[in-house]
């Protein structure tokens, strides 16, 4: 017994000793190297494909992040002013750059210093006439630095504060002028002292209005002339009227396009004028008075379209006129902002957006934005409380002066995305001259005073309904047509079938596009009926067909091989579709009055040529291919073991197909559906050639959308690096990126538990 067991472990130890030597050998030991280059490459390739999605990810962000950015002050030297007594000046201001600021005297003397450390700069003077002076004072054209000047003659002069930049040396010069454009010549508005005064200046035309000392309205237009020769400014008048009115105004102010007229009281009462058939008429007299304080501050909004009305309560509200069904404009309260809970003092609105600032009775400063209704700032700028505090805002926008008993902070303003909010890119917002809130995406116009906007939600919108579209056209033939192929066609015509199906998906989508949108979108119009016809008909002559060669004798059968009796559809379509095409003229005279599109225009429903119906079309055969090949593949590969035994118990071919194929290949079929549904999100150029690229949000199937990725591929070239344009872009591809997340995220989600429900089959 004891000489066995030694020759046993003798043996084995032999063994061991030739499979350790094997082991050891060269080729094992790289085919182990190999080994671990192929497991540790694919581990690097695979977290190297998730570090690069997650620095997309955080790059996306890093670019939108600022857009919801508060705006910054950032202060500088402050210093003391030594010029006359505040209740001298009759104006003050900063020009464009925000490097000089001014103070128009009373006496007509005009004092400059530099902003950043107080140096004064030689005065000059305004010329006034004998024994007058400045008693009223604003800015008739704010851009052009033409200011109105009501003398206590009772007459009126216009003079521009100009800046000329020069370099000499090669040292930046700026230097103060003062010029008249329309020359010396005063204008008198009235025979009587004005107690008001508000002056529009256009690029065509001047427009004043005064309120008199007896309650009367005066109203002036002239039209502005240019010589040919001289290229000298004249006036001449177009209309002079006065209206009488039995409020006592506080306030009158006047837009610059010189159409709109506003007499406010503190009590909240208000009268607004309008322009219409060369006269000022009476448009509206309504109540605008808050319940917990009155009127302390009303100001334009850029534009002139909005009135920024302050309270003593600190709110501040924007209203604007809005027509009503009798086609009568109405003021209406749009939004209101919160400035503070003591009286507003100063609204100062900014040259170049619909941005503004405010200051209260407490020296509270707040910055907001009236669109995207944002308050971007709210901060204590002057220590004590005083009637002399005023703030003064470059028409750039990023400079700041805070000016209290001559004493002055200076202070650089950081403000780059005041226009974007979540409210203004998500919800509705009520745009000027626009009837009601709306979504609306418009980034750019043919006019300086467009105002972008950047809602994402048409956007959004387009982008599911083009894949919905889409989706809808592709997946039914791809998944039926990946079922017959796999389960019933003959084994021959599917190496014929499958490879050309697949071979689709090379095509590229701008060729797709191109003949979406100059040849099938224009057959598709011409033949609008006969494209339904083929819609509604064509199933009905397959499923047909198919009946027909159920119930045919078993001789005629026999001719055509088992699996291949899809090749006599071909025929089937190809008839079907030409006589449908063909009888969609006699179908549009019967029914549709000769023309389907005019018809679909009476009953309300828009036509464009390139619509949704087009890209469904053309977008569904780029995606057809993607469903197909992996829908296929998951049904073929279904283990034969579960048909033959299915069919051994007596199922038929539909059964075994419905209740055991389908559920093994449930979750490959849903993969490539899900697959095809994120190519169709984020498919560019079909979308972009084959639709109108027009951003509304209609589910009509006749008009067409425009897409996020469409809208990024369109306007990326002309956005300005760093702008609020650029970044929204960035946003728009940010939303894209989530909305194949959260998708590719269901998908194997639902992948896994189909999985795992129908894996023990």
């Amino acid at each position: 017994m004891s000489n066995i067991t030694n020759d046993y472990e003798s043996v084995k130890h032999k063994v061991r000793a030739l499979l350790d030597k094997q082991t050891n050998s060269g080729h094992h030991r790289l085919r182990a190297i190999k080994d671990a280059l192929a497991r540790h490459s694919i581990a690097i390739g695979g977290l190297s494909v998730i570090a690069a999605v997650v620095m997309i990810f955080f790059y996306l962000l890093y670019v939108v992040f600022p857009i919801f950015k508060g705006a910054e002050l950032i202060e500088g030297q402050g210093y003391e002013l030594s010029v006359a007594e505040a209740d001298s000046v009759a104006l003050s201001g900063l020009e464009e750059y925000g490097e000089i600021s001014f103070q128009v005297k009373t006496d007509g003397q005009v004092n400059y210093f530099y902003v950043a450390d107080g140096t004064r700069l030689e005065a000059l003077s305004i010329e006034l006439p004998e024994a007058t002076e400045i008693v009223q004072a604003h800015f008739a054209n704010r851009e052009r630095g033409v200011v109105a000047l009501g003398l206590s003659s009772g007459d009126l002069l216009l003079a521009k504060l100009a800046f000329k930049i020069s370099y000499p040396n090669n040292k930046r010069t700026i230097t103060p002028q003062i010029e008249y454009p329309f020359g010396n010549e005063l204008l008198r508005l009235s025979g009587e002292p004005l107690k008001k005064l508000a002056v529009s200046l256009s690029e065509d035309a001047l427009s004043i209005t005064g309120l008199t000392a007896t309650n009367r309205l005066a109203f002036q237009r002239y039209l502005i002339e240019e010589s040919f020769l001289s290229g000298d400014f004249t006036l001449e008048q177009e209309i002079d009227e006065q209206i009488t009115t039995n409020l006592s105004p506080d306030f009158l102010l006047h837009d610059p396009t010189g159409n709109w007229a506003y007499l406010i009281s503190k009590t909240g009462e208000i009268e607004s004028y309008l322009f219409d058939d060369e006269s000022l008429v009476l448009n509206e007299r309504k109540s605008i008075a808050s319940k917990k304080a009155p009127l302390s501050e009303v100001q334009f909004l850029l534009g002139g379209y909005s009135l920024l009305i302050g309270y003593d309560s600190g709110e501040i509200r924007q209203y604007f006129p809005v027509r009503d069904e009798q086609n009568i404009f109405r003021l209406e309260l749009i939004r209101s902002f919160d400035a503070g809970n003591s009286k507003v003092t100063q609204i100062i609105p900014e040259i170049r957006r619909k941005g503004f600032y405010s200051l209260n009775e407490q020296g509270d400063l707040g910055v907001f934005f009236a669109t995207s209704h944002r308050k971007l700032l709210n901060v204590d700028l002057f220590d004590s409380n005083g009637a002399s505090q005023q703030v003064l805002v470059n028409p750039r926008g990023h400079t700041l002066l805070a000016l209290q008993n001559n004493r002055v902070r200076f202070f650089e303003v950081d403000n780059e995305h005041p226009d974007l909010s979540w409210s203004a890119l998500w919800g509705k917002v009520w745009y000027e001259s626009y009837p009601e809130p709306d979504y609306t995406w418009q980034s750019s116009a043919s006019n300086t005073d467009f105002e972008a906007k950047f809602s994402l939600v048409p956007l959004s919108f387009g982008t599911l309904k083009a894949a919905f579209y889409a989706m809808l056209f592709a997946m039914p033939l791809a998944i039926c047509g990946a079922i017959f192929t796999a389960y019933f066609m003959a084994p021959k015509m599917r190496t014929l079938v499958k490879p050309a199906v697949e071979i689709m998906e090379a095509l590229p989508t701008v060729i797709l596009g191109f003949l979406a949108g100059l040849w099938l979108a224009p057959i598709m119009e011409d033949n609008l009926p006969g494209v339904f016809l083929i819609l509604m008909i064509l199933p009905i002559a397959i499923i047909s067909f198919g009946l027909v060669w159920h119930v045919m004798p078993h001789s005629i059968k026999g001719l055509i091989p088992t699996g291949w009796q899809a090749a006599l559809l071909m025929p089937v379509i190809v008839i079907v579709s030409y006589l449908c095409l063909t009888a969609s003229y006699p179908v549009e005279q019967a029914f549709f009055g000769g023309d389907m599109r005019v018809w679909l225009g009476e009953i309300g429903i828009d036509y464009d040529q390139r619509n949704s119906l087009v890209v469904g079309i053309a977008m569904g055969f780029a995606v057809i291919p993607t469903i197909f090949s992996i829908a296929e593949d998951a049904i073929f590969s279904v283990p034969n073991q579960l048909t033959n035994g299915s069919l051994a118990l007596g199922a038929s071919p539909w059964q075994t197909l419905v209740r055991v194929v389908l559920p093994t290949a449930s979750p490959g079929i849903f993969s490539g559906v899900m697959i095809g549904l994120g190519r169709a999100v984020g498919e560019t150029m079909i979308v972009l050639m084959a639709t109108g690229n027009t951003p509304i949000m209609e589910a009509n199937i006749f008009e067409g959308m425009r897409t996020l990725s469409a809208n990024i591929a369109v306007e990326m070239p002309e956005s300005e690096v760093g702008s609020s344009h650029y970044r929204v872009l960035f946003l728009a591809g940010f939303v894209l990126f989530v909305f194949t997340f959260v998708f590719n995220t269901l998908a194997e989600n639902i992948r896994h538990r189909l999985r795992r429900k129908y894996g023990s089959l």
